[in-house]
Formats: C-alpha cells, sequence, structure tokens
C-alpha cells in the first residue's frame, strides 16, 4: 500500500492522524495484479514492513479515480505502465487491516484491478517497495505473502483456499 508510516503520508491523512493518532482509520486502496506476456504475476515487497510478498498498489488521494490511482501506484512504486486496468473485486474486513511499524492501523477497502504489463523497466522503487519478482501461477501457493495480499489472491482465485 503507498500510505506507510516509514514514509511521506497524504496531507489528508496527516490531517486525520494528528487528530485519531494511530486508531484504525478507513481508508479506499487499490491493488493491481499486472500479467505479463508469459502470465506470470508481479509480487512486490514493501520496503520498512516486511511481511512477505504483496500484490502492488496503495491508496486512493481525494479527488483521483480508482483506476488513476491503479495506474499512478504501480507506475510510481515499480516503474512500469500497464494498460486500462479492469475491476475484479471490491474487497474489505478483517483480512485487509494493517498495523503498520509505528503503531498505526489502518482498515482498507481495496478496489482489485487486472492490468497487462504495457511496457517500462520493472524495478523496485526502494521508497515503498525493496523488492519486486515475476511469479507463475503455479509458483503462487509456495510463496510467503502477507496476510492481506494471501486474502486477495485467494478471494480472486489466484491461490487455494485452505
Amino acid at each position: 500500500m503507498t500510505y506507510c508510516a516509514a514514509m511521506g503520508i497524504s496531507p489528508h491523512l496527516a490531517r486525520l492522524r494528528a487528530v485519531i493518532g494511530h486508531d484504525l482509520v478507513m481508508l479506499p486502496s487499490v491493488s493491481v495484479i499486472v500479467v505479463d506476456d508469459e502470465g506470470r504475476l508481479m509480487l512486490v515487497r514493501h520496503a520498512g514492513h516486511h511481511d512477505g510478498w504483496a500484490v502492488p498498489g496503495g491508496a486512493v488521494d481525494l479527488g483521483e479515480s480508482p483506476a488513476d490511482a491503479a495506474v499512478r501506484e504501480i507506475r510510481e512504486e515499480t516503474g512500469v505502465e500497464i494498460d486500462l486496468p479492469r475491476l475484479v473485486d471490491v474487497l474489505g474486513g478483517e483480512d485487509y487491516e494493517v498495523t503498520y511499524p509505528n503503531g498505526d492501523r489502518v482498515a482498507y477497502v481495496t478496489a482489485v484491478y487486472r492490468a497487462a504489463f504495457a511496457g517500462g523497466t520493472p524495478v523496485a522503487d526502494q521508497e515503498e517497495i525493496s523488492e519486486l519478482g515475476w511469479f507463475t501461477p503455479q509458483q503462487l501457493p509456495g510463496l510467503d505473502f502477507s496476510r492481506f495480499s494471501a486474502a486477495l489472491l485467494r478471494a480472486t482465485g489466484h491461490l487455494p483456499t485452505p
């Protein structure tokens, strides 16, 4: 997710945090299942909190559409351009709650998009993303995922339900 206490946060969220401290806040977000020509999925590891592989994405900014946020987040975090993203699902609930290292708690409602890799040089930005990789669908069950991403990949049919 774009919002991480170790990095800058939006002015809107900074104002909220000044009032509510670390209390749980609900935020809109996007998650993007990026697929290359070989059918591999792009996964990332977040800088600052190492909780396994994750589907890239982030918070929706004020005045921004979720689809625009999906394109922006992928470009900012990975250097990748994507084709027009297609909405797959909207997810929320306990599995999509995150507690950041500084104690900030967020309940995300995430619009999940699927998009094809359209260009660019995939590279972790080292600010929000520390590592980036491409994985075949067969490799996914053997990976260590964040709770958020495991739930998302199960909900979208990319991982089997335990």
